[in-house]
């Protein structure tokens, strides 16, 4: 499982910022954030192992009340979609 966006954001952004290179390494399944954060590792320092599985999917969410409301959440679900497709590519 992977948990939520903005948790998982914090960790990427902890892992970029800190000095020492951050390994990763997936032992069967990363999904979701789980899978991001694993392409978070340093280059030549991420491992799947052969058994193992990942999966990425869209960021999902929920909304309620207002039109006005629901238009913001969704506006902020598919800009968090663009950010981790860029942060992905």
């Amino acid at each position: 499982p992977g948990g939520s966006v903005t948790a998982g954001l914090s960790i990427y952004d902890t892992m970029q910022f800190i000095k020492p290179e951050v390994s990763t390494m997936c032992v069967g399944q990363a999904a979701s954030m789980g899978a991001f954060l694993l392409s978070g590792g340093a280059k030549g320092k991420r491992l799947i192992l052969p058994n193992a599985r990942t999966m990425i999917h869209q960021p999902s969410g929920g909304a309620q009340g207002q039109a006005s409301d629901i238009e913001i959440q969704a506006k902020e679900i598919l800009f968090l979609r663009e950010r981790l497709n860029r942060m992905l590519s």
